[in-house]
């Protein structure tokens, strides 16, 4: 049984899963990559070019695709216009299609030309958690419905992306839980030396807290409010370690800038892949404050880093894998006040953060490639039956 993949370009949370399916040999796969081969990698959320520091195409066949958008990128509908895309496909001579995301020009066309022709299945992660307005939520339920009716199956992440799914019309029988997931098993390796590294060089005792956000400076992860709360809680013991950049970083560093607790709040740009595992371990909790994120999978890094977690009720996988009272917390996004309520409960003891950061770790060790690999080969095998 072969399986075509259509994907943008390599992703270390998707790269690992392809390898996995190769490896168990149960299923044959070739991965087309359809934002087309480049060199450097900008990302228009960090605004500069990433190159990933581990390797993200051993393992698996896979074909660069030519992509002759104008403006290429995977931020935009039009940024991925793959001429040859369904003619490689072809070539292949798959039993079945497995597509992540539709919302670029050549996906949505593969899903049209390729319904009801072979089994077409999904991997997205969307939520219902944004709400518009009336009309623009009516046209969208419209469009969606067409677009799901191309799909034989999807593969859902977590509980809000099932509900997702079944808006939009697809049935239980067409869902299988395929969790999100990251290499818990890189994320757990001891690197405490560098971690403690990491500490002494922000001037953190062994007795303060240090609360972590690592990834884009963008608006929509709402950092101004984790360091206005920081500031109001005012504990020369607790301190704020922004990892990333973006678009939102001087406004930060300016807004820490004139915080009263500015000496404790700590920025460090981008790291890559190798490094982030020494970030979470530094940490004694790690906080997610965005207004929207489909999932976030920092979460699971974190988790597997064994820290405890707090994020807002508009990160998808809060439903999922954060406890009130057992790993963590949960606030109400945009709300400072519900924010600061929170930090301060969970600041009161190291101790206890570590005991929720334990937990974290349990809670976690079963979301792993494995499943996704297992959900995907039993789909497959299941169209022969």
């Amino acid at each position: 049984m072969r399986l075509a993949i259509i994907t943008t370009h390599p992703i270390q949370y998707y790269a690992p899963i392809f390898k996995l399916l190769s490896q168990r040999g149960k299923v044959g796969i070739k991965v087309f990559y359809t934002l087309g081969q480049q060199g450097n990698k900008y990302d228009f959320g960090f605004e500069k070019n990433i190159n990933w520091d581990i390797p993200l195409l051993n393992g698996y066949a896979y074909e660069w695709i030519e992509n002759t958008s104008t403006l290429p990128g995977s931020h935009h509908t039009k940024g991925i216009i793959n001429p040859t895309l369904i003619n490689k496909i072809k070539l292949y001579n798959p039993n079945a299609l497995l597509v992540f995301g539709w919302n670029y020009h050549s996906h949505l066309k593969v899903l049209r030309y390729f319904k009801n022709k072979i089994p077409i299945y999904f991997r997205g992660d969307s939520t219902l958690l944004n709400y518009s307005n009336p009309v623009k939520e009516t046209l969208k339920y419209l469009y969606l419905k067409w677009v799901y009716k191309h799909i034989s199956h999807a593969f859902y992440v977590g509980t809000r992306n099932k509900a997702y799914f079944k808006k939009y019309g697809l049935k239980n029988d067409q869902l299988s839980f395929a969790p999100h997931a990251i290499d818990n098993d890189r994320f757990k390796v001891d690197r405490s030396e560098g971690a403690n590294e990491l500490r002494a060089s922000l001037n953190l005792s062994a007795g303060d807290i240090l609360i972590v956000y690592a990834g884009k400076f963008e608006p929509v992860k709402n950092l101004h409010i984790l360091i206005a709360a920081i500031g109001a809680l005012n504990n020369q013991k607790v301190h704020l370690l922004l990892v990333g950049n973006g678009m939102d970083e001087l406004a930060l560093k300016q807004q820490a800038g004139i915080s009263v607790a500015s000496n404790n709040i700590h920025f460090l740009d981008f790291v890559n892949q190798t490094y982030i595992p020494i970030i979470y371990q530094a940490a004694n909790l790690y906080c997610l404050p965005s207004i929207s994120e489909t999932w976030g999978l920092s979460v699971n890094e974190a988790m597997a880093c064994n820290k405890a977690i707090l994020v807002s009720d508009k990160v998808g996988c809060a439903i999922d894998l954060v406890k009130p009272g057992y790993n963590g917390a949960i606030f109400k996004s945009g709300d400072e006040n519900s924010l600061l309520k929170k930090l301060t409960e969970l600041t009161g003891s190291a101790d206890r953060l570590t005991e929720l950061g334990k937990h974290s770790g349990m809670i976690i060790k079963d979301w792993d490639f494995t499943q996704i690999a297992i959900a995907i080969e039993n789909k497959l095998l299941n169209e022969t039956n």
